[in-house]
């Protein structure tokens, strides 16, 4: 009579392993839709669309202008004056503008120095900036700036990006984790289960004291509660990993219950994230996007400190302009023209030159940001390199550990059911088997982690 139970208590590791029924959600696809389709990562695309905006803005400073002015006063059927004034300007790169106009005025009160030729008369002239404005101006400096502001974004893109990345990865990994946790516990529950009856069995049958049902009893429980708070933290990783899953159209899409995580994710991760040519040699971080993003703020700030220096010079602005009437083209007379010169220089110059100081201050200062952020990157990617390599030796060690502890709970087993054992060792040994199992889970997710913060370091997404 005792046979049964006996064998089903024998046999309770050998069907721990329970046929998974659902489909894989692969590491490698679920980063496919964060990529494609996560509104933060299509955010950070947007940061060049507005850089490349800007840039056409700026550039804007140097279209063409048509400027067209007319007034005129007609008063008790007299017409005082009607006075036009067109021009057609054109500036150049270098602070020249190059300026053609056409002026017309008529009537009774027109002020002397608006009296024009009957046809009226036309202009053609240029303006030169001999001071401020010639080697840098503010039209040149927003180009400049534009320029370098595209490449800040493509860096702060990729940054954005692969913290998008890091943050979806982080909750697989989660989830990976809870989900193997909930199998593991739903084994030993089914296994507590079955060790249960059998001790009853035998209870019933005499061959065993009533304590060692009490014993079981407590182990089943406690199965039960191991088992139902891990389905807690399973539902609320889900979730999680939900706010990285979308669709074309922003649409989010979620997490079904029989969709279930990769299971030997640790052996494709590094493949995945690229981070096994990381842990092979020193990678160079000249062109890491941190690295782009500072050293671009540095550039901008170099043209806005040679923008300052620039007003450090008197302004003095020439300009030449030749005078013809309409049908008087063919015949050139020089004699015939309008020059002004506008010049500005203040004595003491404490505004500009306390402006150039604080442009060279935040040069220093934007330095020395970018010196420490090699260092520090340098030292992170070091760091974390020892860091999976340790983690690799680890998992190994707690491999083993796990098949020592399911040794010796098998062994135990053995002398229980020839009655040299007891109930209070059998749950000790599987106790001690269940700690391993579930210190090696934890292991393999931070040996997952490890890479994606590796990953994260270097910041390269595509």
């Amino acid at each position: 009579m005792k046979s049964i139970p006996l064998l089903l208590l024998l046999f309770t590791y050998v069907i721990t392993a329970q046929t998974k029924v659902g489909n894989e959600l692969t590491f490698n696809e679920y980063l496919g839709y964060v990529k494609k389709y996560h509104p933060m990562v299509k955010s950070a695309n947007l940061e060049i669309s507005s850089a490349q905006a800007n840039l056409m803005m700026a550039r804007g400073g140097f279209d063409p202008k048509i400027e067209v002015d007319f007034d005129k006063k007609q008063f008790k059927y007299k017409e005082y004056y009607s006075l036009l004034n067109t021009s057609f300007k054109i500036p150049t790169w270098y602070g020249i503008e190059v300026k053609a106009g056409f002026d017309n005025s008529e009537g009774i009160y027109v002020n002397p120095e608006n009296t024009l030729p009957n046809k009226g008369l036309t202009s053609l002239g240029i303006t030169v900036p001999l001071g401020q404005g010639l080697l840098i101006n503010q039209r040149m400096a927003d180009v400049r700036k534009a320029k370098i502001q595209i490449r800040l974004s493509q860096a702060e893109r990729k940054l954005q990006a692969i913290q998008v990345l890091y943050d979806a990865s982080v909750a697989y990994f989660n989830w990976k984790r809870n989900y193997s946790e909930v199998q593991l516990y739903q084994n030993y529950l089914n296994n507590a289960t079955i060790r249960y009856k059998g001790i009853q069995s035998l209870i019933t049958n005499g061959d065993k004291p009533a304590i060692d049902s009490v014993e079981a009893g407590i182990n089943l429980r406690n199965r039960e509660l191991s088992l139902e708070d891990s389905k807690l933290k399973l539902i609320k990783a889900k979730l999680e990993l939900s706010n990285f899953l979308w669709l074309e159209n922003s649409i989010p899409m979620e997490l079904q219950d029989n969709i279930i995580p990769e299971e030997k994710l640790e052996l494709t991760i590094q493949e995945i994230l690229k981070t096994n040519e990381l842990l092979q040699a020193n990678p160079s971080i000249e062109n890491h996007p941190k690295i782009n993003s500072l050293q671009s703020k540095i550039d901008i700030l170099n043209v806005e400190q040679k923008l300052k220096a620039n007003s450090l010079l008197p302004k003095i602005d020439v300009g030449y302009h030749y005078l013809s009437e309409p049908n008087y083209w063919n015949t050139t007379n020089f004699n015939n023209y309008k020059v002004g010169m506008n010049v500005y220089f203040p004595i003491f110059l404490r505004k500009e030159r306390g402006s150039l100081k604080l442009a060279q201050f935040k040069i220093q200062d934007s330095q020395f940001d970018l010196d420490l952020q090699r260092l520090q990157l340098t030292n992170k990617i070091n760091s974390q390199q020892n860091e999976i390599k340790s983690l690799e030796r680890q998992r190994i060690l707690i491999s083993k550990l796990v098949d020592n502890y399911n040794v010796m709970l098998t062994s135990e087993e053995r002398l229980f059911s020839f009655g040299e054992s007891s109930m209070f060792l059998i749950n000790s040994r599987e106790n001690n088997l269940v700690s391993s199992q579930l210190s090696k889970i934890a292991l393999e997710n931070r040996y997952l982690n490890s890479n994606a913060e590796l990953f994260r370091i270097m910041a390269n997404p595509d």
